[in-house]
């Protein structure tokens, strides 16, 4: 029997090929320009789509390119990322199941490698099985539903499917609470302990959530697990949500808010840690590291440290292979029994 070939996709939100304006305004149009994203119908749809297209494509890419250069590196912090995490899960793979004739490959949602492109090239290489892992923690209709959309467009063209699985959260998978709890163990160690940890994620309009989006649900119980894992008491940590935009009502606390009303009420110093992300990126590394730091410092707090994201820890890279294993064993031990 010919051993049928395996792929992994590890698949990320996007970004820009490079930190200029142009650049930045391609990746924002087709990023806002998902209903998935930005709900809406009707003359609320068209509205929307007024407002990107005159108004905020015109305006941001400037000023979001000029951030994206501050942290660019050679490329993205998220793609570099990425590409570190495909690296690692592939030795992690390859040592664990020899005969299996795996391998994994990155993809984004919106950007460079694009996932449809990348479902393509690997049905044009023969390879017959496909494991997706979108690297949200947590299920949000704005983030993961986009890539199921993906693979449903992409399987639309194909007069011989492809078999994919998609894993659809790890919000509370324990080897996911363990690898953030180590992270902050390891941090506090090295950095010391500030006096609250405040667990913030990337927020969503109230409106999604009272829809039916569990995304809400699932970040207060990944950070209910974390506490207890850290073995914090209730006035030792606090989860908010952050990047909020337009005038409608997001899930709340505000991060922002939060830190102002800490400082003022005497708090000190926080420590912030993202669970929502699997890698670092624009948001974690200027909004929360910098922007949020102005706002805690300015309101008259003093000690502020950003946790960094999982990224391509080890224990990151075991999560990872625990998921393709879950999902996708009886894939893994038949290639390996037809190869013995």
């Amino acid at each position: 029997m010919t051993q049928q070939k395996l792929a992994v996709v590890l698949v990320n939100l996007g970004t820009p090929d490079e930190p200029t304006p142009g650049a930045v305004r391609r990746y924002l149009k087709t990023f806002l320009s998902d209903v998935r994203v930005v709900e809406g119908k009707g003359l609320r749809r068209l509205f929307w789509l007024a407002v990107l297209n005159f108004i905020i494509l015109n305006v941001r890419p400037k000023k979001v390119a000029k951030l994206y250069a501050s942290i660019w590196d050679g490329d993205s912090p998220l793609r570099k990322i990425l590409n570190q995490q495909v690296a690692g899960l592939t030795v992690h793979l390859q040592s664990a199941f020899p005969a299996a004739n795996v391998q994994v490959f990155p993809a984004m949602t919106y950007g460079s490698p694009g996932l449809q492109k990348r479902l393509s090239d690997l049905a044009s290489a023969g390879y017959e099985r496909v494991l997706i892992i979108p690297l949200y923690p947590q299920y949000s209709a704005t983030t993961t539903a986009p890539i199921y959309d993906q693979v449903h467009a992409f399987q639309k063209k194909q007069r011989n499917l492809l078999d994919i699985r998609i894993v659809k959260d790890y919000h509370d998978h324990p080897m996911y609470i363990e690898a953030l709890a180590d992270s902050v163990q390891s941090f506090w160690q090295e950095n010391g302990r500030s006096e609250k940890l405040i667990m913030s994620f990337h927020g969503i309009p109230q409106e999604y959530a009272d829809k039916g989006d569990p995304y809400a649900i699932q970040c207060q119980q990944t950070s209910a697990l974390l506490a207890s894992k850290l073995g914090l008491q209730e006035n030792q940590w606090q989860q908010t949500f952050q990047s909020r935009f337009g005038p409608m009502q997001w899930l709340q606390p505000y991060t922002d808010k939060t830190l102002e009303s800490l400082a003022k009420d005497g708090c000190e110093s926080v420590d912030m840690i993202c669970p929502a992300f699997a890698a670092d990126c624009l948001e974690t590394l200027e909004e929360i590291a910098v922007e949020n730091c102005e706002v805690f410092q300015g309101a008259g707090g003093q000690g502020y440290q950003y946790i960094p994201a999982l990224n391509a820890s080890p224990l990151m890279i075991k999560l990872l292979a625990a998921l393709t294993a879950t999902q996708a064993n009886d894939w893994l031990q038949t290639e390996n029994h037809h190869a013995a």
